[in-house]
């Protein structure tokens, strides 16, 4: 029995492709996030109302671990990360026009944010109808001073820096080994290959890190809503919510006026692109432990490779609009309101000062107390208010490093746009979904736009 050649049963039919059959549909990595904050609120919720001790120490572990992770690479990432992106200023164009720019814009756009800080804290008074009173204050174990802050940058060895995650100290000893690198010029291409090859190797892990991020949500956002509750939440609820008022205006005022007027282009397609950056800075309340997300970003609104590995790096650990802008001015009249303190313009100029030149202190980690304290002791003001606001931190914090993050990625884009070396077609076709394609993106694209002189 012979089969016909155009017979269904000849061996020339192709075997069916398993891979073709139901497929389970990719979740979004921000449907994650927000899936993940949607459980950690109920979870904290339900530990606090029904008094789950081992869900409460659950959710306590599942976001400590988290943050563990996270800081395990920081000191590493940020040593090797700076000394990189100093070098690659070689490979750049008029390097130090785009540095001096980029520090401008720093400077700019954190008086705009203290300015907004301070006019929301005069006007809605927070310290005000609390119940709070200098007794509920407790001064922190360790505190900021222009003394600590100027002698305490350069280090007594070069290994405690690294130990105590003292990240002011390692931005300065990588400056020193980047500028001796350029100095010593093709004597230091091995350092400097081995630092590019760590550097990358650090960013790999950190991404995986960085993919468990729904995960940590759950443990963080739970145990913020099981350890404090809604009850001492409304004790604070007038400067917490001058915190996240403030910030939003920042993040969705000022920027947005600032990448149509001084960038001159789509607001809206900044935040599409940087969105997965500024998502994973709320949850995981880290510049330094966002940055591979936040380069990322910006190389893909068009930023040159070369200047954002130098303008975000530099960013993660200086930049700090929420941190060390809004945050330490409302604290300010906060605690003098508390204590009773009245406070003159003087006051106020001596606040956004400190905020501008002080703001590498808060060094791209979770939290801001040492710029908190620094601006208490260059007031004068009682530094016991400091426990009175680590109560709620983490609620304040996540904000705030969301609004860090997303100006971190929005001077890059703004000096580019000035200095026309903005890769404008890839800025409007930049995609939204980064993280859930990074192993596959294209490493190269930054490097093909032209830096001009």
């Amino acid at each position: 029995m012979f089969v016909s050649a155009n017979s269904p049963s000849t061996t020339s039919e192709k075997p069916a492709d398993p891979r073709s059959g139901l497929r389970i549909p990719k979740v979004p990595f921000w449907a994650q996030i927000v899936a993940g904050l949607v459980l950690g609120v109920l979870l904290g919720w339900l530990a606090r109302s029904q008094d789950i001790s081992w869900l409460y120490t659950t959710l306590d572990k599942i976001g400590s671990i988290f943050v563990q992770l996270l800081k395990l690479a920081v000191a590493p990432l940020v040593f090797f990360a700076i000394l990189v992106s100093i070098t690659n200023l070689r490979k750049v164009n008029n390097a130090a026009r785009l540095a001096s720019r980029t520090l401008l814009w720093f400077m700019i756009t954190s008086l705009i944010a203290v300015a907004i800080g301070l006019a929301i804290g005069l006007l809605t008074n927070p310290g005000s109808g609390t119940g709070l009173t200098p007794k509920d204050g407790k001064a922190p174990e360790g505190s900021g001073s222009w003394i600590d802050f100027l002698t305490g940058i350069v280090p007594t060895d070069v290994i405690t820096p690294f130990t105590e995650l003292n990240v002011l100290q390692i931005v300065f000893m990588a400056a020193v080994a980047g500028i001796a690198a350029l100095k010593l010029g093709p004597k230091a291409q091995p350092i400097l290959t081995l630092s590019e090859a760590v550097l990358e190797l650090l960013q790999k892990a950190l991404w995986w890190v960085i993919r468990l991020a729904p995960i940590g949500t759950v443990g963080l956002i739970g145990f913020a809503i099981a350890d404090y509750g809604w009850d001492l939440i409304g004790k604070y609820a007038t400067f917490t919510a001058d915190v996240y008022i403030g910030c939003a205006l920042v993040l969705f005022g000022v920027y947005p006026l600032l990448l149509a007027t001084v960038a001159k282009v789509n607001p809206l397609q900044f935040y599409k692109g940087a969105w997965p950056a500024i998502q994973l800075a709320f949850v995981s309340r880290s510049s330094v432990g966002t940055m591979p997300v936040t380069q990322k970003v910006t190389e893909r609104l068009g930023v040159p490779k070369e200047y954002t590995s130098f303008a975000v790096p530099f960013g993660a650990t200086t930049k700090m609009d929420g941190c060390a802008a809004i945050y330490p001015a409302l604290a300010a009249i906060f605690i003098a309101q508390i204590f009773d303190v009245q406070l003159g313009i003087q006051d106020y100029l001596l606040i956004a000062f400190v905020s501008v030149v002080g703001s590498a202190a808060t060094a791209g980690l979770t939290g801001a107390t040492v710029m908190l304290t620094l601006t208490l002791s260059t007031l004068g003001l009682p530094l016991e208010g400091v426990g009175l606001l680590m109560a709620i931190d983490p609620i304040l914090d996540m904000m705030r490093t969301a609004t860090n993050v997303a100006g971190q990625a929005l001077v890059p884009v703004v000096v580019a746009a000035r200095e026309k070396i903005l890769d404008h077609d890839a800025y409007n076709s930049a995609s939204a979904s980064p993280v859930d394609d990074y192993d596959s993106a294209d490493e190269t694209r930054g490097a093909k736009v032209p830096v001009a002189a």
